[in-house]
């Protein structure tokens, strides 16, 4: 696959006469080029069906040295350091978008799917590799490693498409970012030119690596978010920069302590994400655009990397291992994990087949090319074909099997109302401003009737590009914007009550709806 040819870092051009990238203005043009291309494609992608990274893959490989472009790059030990980068982006906007309340539930199925499911995993994948395939033990245990990790991109892009109910989505959220540890670390063991540690040392070391990776993660989350809700920044816009320096500040901890580095920045962004900071939608769509930037660099240079004529020879041993992996090792998984919570078997079903391999698979392939393994190039490739065939297949027929199930959310719900918040940091307050949905059922509501608490007053409606100060008869209407002030004591509960009149209309705690929105039970 890659034959690191020296002088080939990058070339454009049509075939035959490459024409080499000298200037940063070149290179500025190709990238705002590539980029172009690439957000106009998930037009194409939210029309099809398909899931955005085969369209980024496409790009890379149309523009690569089989391609129109005949750019020439096989760099894996750059890709490795980009795609690195990459994901540390895209745990950290997942994590920020995961609500505590749903993935709570979940979340020891999605531990245990975590860690025994991918040592199922492995082993059974690893074992069709061997005997169906032919591959020696070191290269079929690599492949069981590389593809037994769920994609975090592909998990989340997919999966907030889908109405799935929310202990499905929650447990297969946080097995995505939850099992890049274990299996880095088995890929990394794999890897390794010297012996292979024995099997109680490998857990030992995943243990070790877990444990510091939640430690920091949670540490790092939880100081981060106590400092961005207390100290007023001078600029809005430095709190989205503030919020994603610190979810890679804790990458950065726990990979510098021997951690889990990718555990640690998912749990620091979720706690972020779940503590109601300042300016939270500017930050939500901040890291929603980063996000949207490393998926797309990621792709491309992984679509780059690879060369299309070479993977004709390992397609069918890629479809065969896919086969193994997807209808026999993924369901044992999922039925193994999952057997001491007695999940429905249509839950487990799904989940079996919401298993999405992505980017995460191909960036560790890279990891014994860099090593220089025998027989890494021919790893690379069979991943490669591998998770393009099954995310063609399974990311489009997901809502499908999800509807044959029963198990798509079909009823209408009141959309969540978009809180953003300012500290007042002399006054001790908060200024809450907020747009009404249409969906909302605070539509009709008098001020009045909202019953905000003590200490927290709407002192503002935008209505029509016109302001004015409501009074408490003032009936509110779709599309108007609200300011409410509201006390430092009484911030969270004005917010948590401004979300139930939203989802349960006047009568929201009188009719079993707390305070959150939520169904609460009635004494």
């Amino acid at each position: 696959m890659c034959r690191r040819r020296e002088g080939s870092a990058g070339a454009l051009g049509g075939k035959g006469r490459p024409l080499t990238v000298h200037t940063l203005n070149e290179l500025l043009l190709v990238c705002s080029l590539v980029l172009l291309v690439a957000v106009a494609a998930v037009r194409i992608s939210s029309r099809s069906g398909l899931p955005s990274l085969l369209i980024y893959l496409g790009i890379g490989i149309a523009i690569g040295q089989d391609g129109i472009g005949n750019v020439v790059f096989d760099n894996a030990e750059l890709t490795q350091v980009i795609g690195y980068a990459a994901l540390v982006v895209i745990l950290a906007e997942g994590g920020l978008g995961t609500k505590w309340k749903e993935i709570k539930p979940a979340l020891p199925a999605a531990i245990v799917l975590s860690l025994v499911g991918v040592a199922v995993s492995v082993g059974v994948t690893a074992a069709g590799a061997h005997y169906l395939v032919g591959l020696e033990w070191r290269q079929a245990l690599l492949i069981g490693a590389v593809v037994s990790s769920t994609d975090a991109a592909a998990v989340f892009s997919v999966l907030r498409k889908v109405p799935l109910p929310s202990r499905i989505t929650g447990v297969l959220e946080a097995e995505s970012g939850f099992n890049d540890a274990p299996v880095v670390i088995l890929v990394v063991a794999f890897a390794a030119v010297e012996p292979v540690d024995d099997w109680y040392v490998l857990l030992g070391k995943i243990a070790l690596e877990l444990a510091i990776g939640v430690a920091i993660g949670l540490t790092v989350g939880f100081l981060g978010s106590y400092g961005l809700r207390h100290v007023a920044l001078p600029a809005s816009g430095l709190y989205p920069i503030a919020v994603m320096a610190i979810a890679v500040t804790a990458y950065a901890a726990g990979a510098l302590a021997h951690g889990s580095g990718f555990l640690a920045v998912y749990l620091a962004a979720m706690v972020l994400g779940n503590a109601k900071l300042p300016h939270w939608p500017a930050t939500r769509g901040f890291a929603d655009g980063l996000g949207w930037i490393a998926q797309i660099g990621m792709f491309v240079l992984l679509g780059l990397l690879v060369t299309p004529h070479e993977l004709v020879h390992d397609f069918w041993p890629a479809v065969v291992i896919g086969l193994v992996l997807t209808m026999l090792a993924r369901p044992l998984e999922v039925f193994v994990s999952l057997l001491p919570f007695r999940m429905p078997w249509r839950e487990q079903v799904l989940m079996s087949w919401a298993g999405l391999r992505g980017a995460v698979p191909i960036i560790l392939a890279t990891i014994p090319m860099v090593s220089g393994i025998e027989g890494s190039d021919r790893v690379f490739n069979i991943v490669f074909v591998l998770v393009v065939v099954y995310t063609l297949v399974q990311g489009p027929t997901l809502p499908w099997l999800a509807r044959k199930l029963r198990l798509g959310e079909t009823e209408e719900t009141a959309s969540d109302l978009g809180i953003e918040s300012a500290p007042l940091e002399k006054l001790r307050g908060h200024l809450l401003s907020f747009a009404i949905p249409p969906a909302s059922r605070m539509h009709g509501v008098e001020v009045s009737e909202l019953r905000l608490p003590p200490g927290a007053s709407v002192t503002l409606v935008v209505r029509d590009a016109k302001s004015f100060v409501p009074l408490p008869s003032t009936v509110l209407r779709r599309g108007d914007e609200l300011l409410v002030v509201a006390t430092d004591p009484v911030r969270d509960a004005a917010e948590a009550r401004l979300r139930a009149v939203a989802r349960g209309g006047k009568l929201a705690g009188w009719l079993g709806t707390g305070g959150n929105g939520s169904p609460r039970s009635r004494s």
